[in-house]
């Protein structure tokens, strides 16, 4: 029965969000994949967590503008040739790299570190995209866990 409950609050959560990501325009010069944007042929979008798909939505709703990701699910292989932690949430379907073409990198950074389904933050100096994870916030944190920001 438990099962059954859990399904159904993630099905009523997202189906909640949806439409304000459906108001999110899209930008031409991107492929979409499984609903997604994406930056190149090798980002993985098969394997995203209901909520990061949740957190995405967010995003998308709040600055009406659909998401272009980098980096999304990552096989461990695949982590590993391009530096990734060697437990990044990447390789359990849990943390996306994106941008928001015609969104300010620190604008994303504001929001993200307001959004409370993030639990993880980070970013790079000198690249236009950030990362944003849905790990499990460490007790006594109000908000993600940051890194580079």
């Amino acid at each position: 029965m438990k099962p059954i409950l859990y399904i159904l609050a993630i099905l009523f959560t997202l189906s909640a969000c949806a439409p304000l990501a459906m108001f999110a325009s899209g930008d031409a010069r991107y492929r979409t994949r499984l609903g997604v944007q994406i930056s190149n042929n090798n980002v993985n979008t098969l394997c995203l967590s209901p909520a990061l798909r949740l957190a995405i939505w967010e995003f998308e709703g709040h600055f009406h503008r659909k998401i272009v990701m980098n980096s999304g699910y990552r096989t461990p292989w695949h982590n590993a040739s391009v530096g990734g932690a060697s437990s990044s949430q990447h390789m359990s379907c849990n943390a996306a790299d994106f941008t928001i073409p015609g969104v300010a990198k620190s604008d994303l950074i504001a929001f993200a570190k307001r959004q409370g389904l993030v639990g993880g933050v980070g970013c790079y100096p000198g690249r236009s995209f950030i990362h944003i994870d849905v790990r499990s916030r460490p007790r006594g944190y109000n908000g993600p866990v940051t890194w580079g920001c």
